[in-house]
């Protein structure tokens, strides 16, 4: 059938729009991951497989102990498998040296953990700054201070972690991870050692900052209201991967 010119542009422009929001930004094949000791060999991961799209938020739910965090922390390349393949941004990270890893978090990753990680020598301002001086930004101080403008903590730039409550210490833990505009955004329990109504205001914050930025953005949590607010639910069950469901 041929198409009137216009439209046929129109529909081509379209497919393209399509394949390019479908984009593959995770791709999880047969990863499996087992530690040895003097009882034996443990297997904590089995047999995993997943993907996610470009912009795509997906929960991790599990029991303590089912291995929702071992395998973050694997796909972060924080750990190793022991068989499979994680393809992140197009970019196999198991082919990469330990070192190609850290660049590879340096320059495509935000990580959000449970306890903030943030570095008790430097203030608000100084943890935010980080990853944007470690790749070079000439504009770091700016950045870093309107970011914390942005979570609300405008007045506390030069506070050391020690002098800030747990929520905020979570909401500077976001800006250092949101400030280098991550396509990739990783967030293990990141309400886990906060209060009920603190952890709703970091959760909101958090999801908040994810839609500004378009992230795709993994999440582990056993919180299955927070889980729910994901477009995706993976459910982990002693180490295997049960059978997936929209949140949507």
């Amino acid at each position: 059938m041929n198409l009137p010119k216009e439209l046929s542009s129109e529909l081509t422009s379209a497919a393209t729009t399509n394949k390019l929001a479908s984009r593959q930004a995770i791709d999880v094949s047969h990863l499996a991951k087992q530690v040895t000791d003097a009882t034996g060999t443990l297997s904590i991961l089995r047999d995993i497989n997943f993907t996610a799209q470009e912009g795509e938020t997906l929960a991790i739910v599990g029991a303590s102990g089912s291995g929702k965090s071992t395998l973050l922390g694997i796909l972060a390349g924080l750990d190793t498998p022991s068989e499979g393949k994680i393809v992140l941004d197009g970019v196999d990270i198991f082919a990469l040296d330990e070192d190609g890893r850290a660049q590879f978090r340096k320059e495509r990753l935000g990580f959000v953990f449970q306890s903030f990680q943030l570095l008790s020598h430097l203030n608000a301002l100084e943890n935010v700054m980080l990853p944007l001086e470690l790749r070079g930004d000439t504009q770091a101080k700016s950045k870093a201070a309107e970011m914390l403008e942005h979570v609300g903590l405008g007045s506390r730039l030069r506070h050391y972690p020690k002098y800030l409550s747990g929520g905020e210490q979570q909401r500077v833990a976001l800006a250092r991870a949101f400030v280098t505009q991550p396509p990739l955004l990783f967030a293990d329990e990141p309400t886990g050692s906060l209060d009920a109504a603190t952890g709703e205001s970091v959760i909101q914050l958090m999801f908040a900052l994810n839609r500004e930025r378009g992230s795709t953005l993994i999440l582990v949590t056993h919180d299955l209201s927070i889980a729910a607010r994901c477009g995706r639910t993976l459910r982990i069950t002693a180490g295997r991967l049960e059978a997936e469901q929209s949140s949507l």
